[in-house]
């Protein structure tokens, strides 16, 4: 299979994920109110009475709200759909950073330990809601960590500084539809394949967009589309990206590049 044809493979099944994370193929729906109003009030909480392996689509809808709240969504979970109220005003946070220590032990948790939302399961789709990781900038801190394959994020913003998006695991392929990503430093890195549609994408300090680790038999990694990217009042040196591996690919397509990316685009 020639890089070509792989692209329009993944194209196809990206614009099939948007349209199919409109359909409620299930009316069991679970609700989440922080206020008390709903049967649950933490996210986590109706994560956790979705069967495993479920083959239809089970929605959990959060009113919103701000949710101080880390969790993981496990491998054994799929075709669960996450959907905020209000983008804006559906927050699920947390402040956990590389340089804190590990409960009990004089040990820094590094980078990867440090998310907010840890998706592990497939076919999961997060739409209409905010992810955070709000502490100070101490260190690397991710907001969503991803290690699940064909998963949809539409309408979402991913807030944070160093490391705000972590697609963590070589062969998964995610789709990014309309949405905010913001951070300083390598916010968007790692190995997976990822295309991101009409997505504003905000530097909050000169430094790198992407740190792509593609391995070397993966055709693609990072495809931006019809994307802009902004910067805060004062950034004015950004480079797009720089190889985390020496394999590392990232392809801007149509894309608004605002004036603080760099001439030379790349380090």
């Amino acid at each position: 299979m020639n890089k070509l044809t792989t692209l329009l493979l993944f194209v196809a099944w990206t614009t099939s994920a948007a349209m199919a994370a409109n359909k409620y193929d299930n009316p069991d729906t679970l609700f989440v109110a922080r206020d008390g109003t709903a049967e649950f009030r933490n996210v986590d909480d109706a994560i956790e009475v979705c069967r495993a392996f479920m083959d239809y689509h089970k929605v959990i809808f959060v009113k919103k709200g701000t949710y101080k709240e880390k969790f993981i969504i496990p491998s054994w979970l799929t075709n669960i759909e996450i959907c905020g109220e209000d983008r804006d005003n559906t927050i699920i946070t947390y402040d956990d950073h590389a340089n804190v220590k590990i409960p009990g032990t004089d040990k820094p948790m590094g980078t990867f330990r440090t998310y907010t939302l840890k998706i592990e399961g497939s076919d999961i789709t997060l739409k209409n809601i905010t992810i955070e990781n709000n502490s100070a900038r101490l260190g690397q801190a991710v907001a969503l960590h991803t290690e699940g394959d064909r998963l949809t994020f539409i309408n979402c913003r991913f807030l944070g500084h160093q490391d705000t998006v972590y697609t963590g695991v070589a062969g998964t392929r995610l789709f990014f539809k309309d949405c905010y990503i913001e951070g300083t430093t390598d916010f968007i890195f790692g190995p997976s394949t990822a295309w991101f549609e009409g997505c504003t994408i905000k530097s909050k300090a000169n430094s790198y967009v992407t740190a792509a680790s593609t391995p070397a038999d993966q055709p693609y990694g990072y495809v931006f589309n019809k994307c802009r990217l902004i910067a805060d009042e004062g950034v004015d040196k950004v480079f797009l990206g720089r190889p985390w591996r020496p394999y590392a690919y990232t392809l801007f397509i149509y894309c608004d590049l605002g004036k603080h990316i760099r001439p030379e685009g790349w380090h």
